[in-house]
């Protein structure tokens, strides 16, 4: 079966996020001051060839630990869909 991975990866809420910082305080100069706090990340899409939904998932989970987020800084979150 194939299935379509959708990544979230974001900076750990504790760690200064400086292009998260940029933006909240752009926001102000364009008349958004009630916009603050912004985080920036990444969102990542994938497919992945897997026999099962929970093999699908070990794949995308081991891809995220290994390559796709820095997990000292970072956190992911995923969800899976059947193709």
């Amino acid at each position: 079966m194939k299935f379509k991975a959708e990544i979230d990866v974001m900076p750990h809420a504790a760690l200064l996020d400086p292009q998260g910082k940029a933006v909240s305080g752009s926001m102000v100069n364009i008349g958004l001051a009630a916009i603050q706090n912004v985080r920036i990340g990444k969102h990542i899409s994938l497919e992945v060839e897997a026999g099962t939904e929970a093999e699908a998932h070990e794949m995308v989970d081991t891809a995220c630990k290994k390559l796709l987020a820095n997990l000292i800084m970072e956190s992911y979150t995923f969800a899976l869909k059947a193709l």
